[in-house]
């Protein structure tokens, strides 16, 4: 790993979701569909991305809340299946994860003869986030501080600086493919590209970047 003196050191950011109503709510697919077409592609990312921020004591069996209503609000096994395989990580941007969403939902309408409708407890309600971010005042200097900086990170650090920069950025890049670019080191930045962020945990998202950095730093690159 070569280094660059005129290089900006890393600043490490912390982050917070507060979540805000939209006042829209569904209770079947065609007002689910209808409230799709024109809702705030903030409240997509929420719905995608948010519930990785929220406590949780154990993994849930479907990883968006699109999937986990139609699964236990309207009992659409079949479409909850469909959804639930959904990988935002991929899409070039909201709109297009959104139109993936239309698109699975008017395809079951085609479907079913009669339209599922949830008990009134279990309407969805679209909410968005709104992201409180917080400096925690670390630096990173040199690209091999990562080994030992990422493993000490707060979740909420994780999740800024690998998965909300890639909404912030143009070319859809992590932080810290961001700042790594500087250093001429094109072989690191193409493995944290390979990392899938949305299947797992946050906690385990930040194992697989301390073993990438590990294994990459370890066995002796130079630059």
């Amino acid at each position: 790993m070569s280094t660059n003196a005129n290089v900006e050191p890393f600043s490490v950011k912390d982050c917070a979701l507060v979540t805000i109503a939209t006042g829209k709510k569904a209770q079947n697919l065609k007002e689910m569909r209808e409230h799709l077409l024109n809702i705030h592609l903030g409240s997509v990312y929420h719905h995608f991305w948010g519930g990785l921020l929220s406590p949780r004591f154990d993994e849930p069996e479907y990883k968006n809340d699109f999937a986990q209503w139609a699964h236990y609000a309207l009992q659409d096994n079949i479409l909850a299946e469909r959804l639930s395989v959904i990988d935002p990580d991929p899409f070039v941007n909201l709109e297009s994860l959104r139109q993936k969403l239309i698109e699975l939902i008017e395809q079951r309408l085609d479907e079913v003869e009669t339209v599922g409708w949830a008990k009134p407890d279990m309407q969805f309600h679209f909410l968005r986030s709104q992201m409180v971010v917080f400096d925690t005042h670390g630096k990173i200097e040199e690209p091999e501080e990562l080994l030992e900086a990422v493993p000490k990170m707060s979740v909420g650090s994780i999740f800024y600086h690998f998965i909300d920069a890639r909404r912030r950025s143009p070319e859809m890049l992590d932080d810290f493919r961001t700042w790594l670019r500087s250093f001429g080191d094109h072989d690191l930045c193409t493995q944290l590209a390979a990392v899938d962020p949305y299947f797992g945990p946050l906690v385990e998202l930040r194992r697989q970047l301390t073993d990438l950095f590990a294994k990459y730093f370890f066995r002796g690159v130079t630059g």
